[in-house]
């Protein structure tokens, strides 16, 4: 998610002398985690890795996956993407319907209602998505909303908004609305199963503060507590009138800070399920859970991304260092040693699972993504060096699984260009800070950026990450002619137009290298012999509804 996503976070736990520490100050056999142990979840309840939110569990203002996995479980939208395909199927929309792909009549499904009672109706989603896009309630994910008229006003690129809600926005009646968008947006409809753009109980906006504290959904489940660097308790909520009603009790996320120890309760009986196989374990996780082991290509992509709001990295003559800096890593031999076949490197900044059809293009940044050393280090001298003489590569390495990917991929800089202090690994602690750190813009080198996807869309691995001010473009790249190649393929209406537009805009990416591809990422996950009928989306999200419990 970006959100989308979004960056992607590991799940693990606080392990000091052998025993974890949960935020409450308990302290509990390290076997145990923060969950409370093997006997702590009710009977019918899957017992799951997860790591702790960002931010509050808003909507529009969630683009990371830990959030995100809560956000799908206690939310429903007009669409929902099928767990097996990823192709978007109406939900809460009876019909949505459009003359032209820029007006848009929605029809909002009878008979759903909120976990508190409240009906869900045409209202609950344009005061939701009035509320997002609004610039005085800083929600992350508001750019999903600039393609609806009237964004600029609710908010502007600078200054004070000078209207409150999208006049692109209009309820007819308690089950139908209108959007009109900017330009034409073939596939927009498609868009709308992102949680971005779920609808919003009156208790969100009457009683706020309130609702942070204990959200109130739609969806199959509903969040029963939450301490923070402990764990999190949904259960089954009987009345969701959905057909894809929840197969067990309840869902206990537990927060770990190190998914070896997530994955050590796993093979102790204390934790059911793991959505992130920590790299240490990949040599012998066929062994130790045969088929309760999980590897499937997911709408992943890891790329390292440069900040371009500092003059060091935008200057002119930089995109050679850049392109420089791609050139110096070993993508095929870090991805073989490393991943063992749940990683292939990355030739463009989409991903494999849209296929070509929807927008993947094997190749497309060609020499750039193609380990050259002598070339890497000939760019990097064009362009004038490396800033200060030396990068460094930043990520949270909390999880246990990114410091061993960045140490590679400086080792592999530093052998290109014959300098083993060329490149130099910057570790921030937890996820939380090093997101903040990113949000806050406070990055001066290369600093790790995974996405996942939130809808099955070229349009979403390049619009929100790389048009200027989009949600996640934390590089803060910016370029006319991208944005304008953007805008054209969203607005065409044959597809395989849209898909030829959208590699038009990637070769620019490949020009202008503000993210290096590294590599594509499977889904992986592991669960005990307590639960079945587990599978991953094509987002690398557990089906939690569909877990059945023995």
């Amino acid at each position: 998610m970006p959100g989308g996503t979004r960056a992607r976070a590991g799940a693990g736990s606080r392990v000091v002398a052998g025993l974890a520490v949960c935020a409450t100050g308990a302290v509990l056999l390290a076997a145990a985690g923060c969950g409370g142990g093997g006997v702590g979840a009710g009977t019918g309840t899957v017992r799951s890795s997860w790591g702790d939110p960002q931010s509050p569990l808003e909507p529009a203002n969630t683009n990371e996956v830990q959030g995100g996995k809560v956000l799908s479980m206690i939310f429903r939208g007009l669409k929902q993407y099928d767990p097996r395909t990823g192709a978007a199927q109406d939900m809460l929309a009876e019909k949505i319907e459009s003359p032209d792909q820029q007006n848009f009549t929605i029809t909002v499904k009878d008979g759903w209602t909120f976990g508190n009672g409240e009906k869900v109706t045409a209202k609950s989603f344009v005061d939701a998505w009035n509320y997002a896009a609004l610039t005085d309630n800083k929600q992350k994910n508001a750019p999903f909303f600039q393609d609806i008229d009237g964004y600029d006003k609710v908010h502007p690129a600078g200054g004070r908004a000078t209207a409150k809600t999208l006049s692109g926005l209009v309820v007819k009646d308690e089950r139908t609305f209108t959007v009109k968008l900017r330009t034409k947006f073939s596939t927009w409809p498609d868009t709308l199963g992102y949680t971005a753009f779920a609808p919003l109980p009156r208790a969100f906006f009457d009683d706020h503060a309130g609702w942070l504290r204990k959200p109130v959904g739609n969806g199959p489940y509903r969040i029963d507590s939450y301490t923070k660097g402990s764990q999190m308790r949904l259960s089954k909520w009987d009345g969701y009138p959905g057909e894809d009603k929840a197969r067990n009790s309840g869902v206990e996320l537990r927060v770990y800070t190190d998914n070896n120890t997530a994955y050590t309760d796993l093979q102790a009986g204390n934790l059911d399920l793991v959505d992130d196989i920590p790299s240490a374990q990949l040599k012998n996780v066929r062994t130790d859970l045969g088929d309760r082991y999980i590897n499937q290509p997911a709408g992943i992509i890891q790329t390292v991304v440069f900040p371009m709001y500092d003059p060091a990295w935008s200057k002119a003559g930089m995109e050679k260092v850049r392109r420089g800096l791609s050139m110096a890593i070993n993508r095929d031999q870090i991805t073989e040693q490393i991943y063992r076949r749940t990683r292939t490197p990355a030739t463009d900044w989409t991903s494999p699972v849209l296929g070509e059809k929807g927008g993947f293009k094997a190749g497309l940044c060609g020499e750039a993504c193609t380990y050259n050393p002598g070339e890497a280090k000939k760019l990097i001298q064009e362009g004038g060096g490396l800033p200060g003489g030396r990068v460094t590569i930043t990520s949270n390495v909390d999880t246990g699984s990114h410091r061993v990917w960045m140490d590679a991929v400086c080792n592999s800089i530093n052998n290109a260009l014959g300098n083993d202090q060329a490149c130099t690994v910057n570790p921030v602690g937890t996820f939380a800070d090093f997101r903040n750190q990113v949000s806050d813009q406070r990055m001066t080198s290369m600093f790790r950026s995974g996405w996942q996807m939130d809808y099955p869309l070229a349009q979403n691995f390049l619009q929100p990450l790389y048009y200027t001010g989009a949600s996640s473009n934390f590089g803060r790249f910016s370029d006319q002619q991208f944005d304008r190649l953007v805008d054209q393929a969203n607005a065409e209406s044959d597809t395989a137009k849209a898909v030829a537009t959208f590699e038009d805009a990637e070769r620019i990416l490949a020009e202008q290298m503000p993210a290096v591809p590294l590599w594509y990422q499977n889904g992986s996950a592991g669960y005990s012999e307590n639960i079945s009928d587990v599978q991953l989306n094509p987002f690398s999200v557990p089906v939690y509804e569909r877990i059945t419990v023995k």
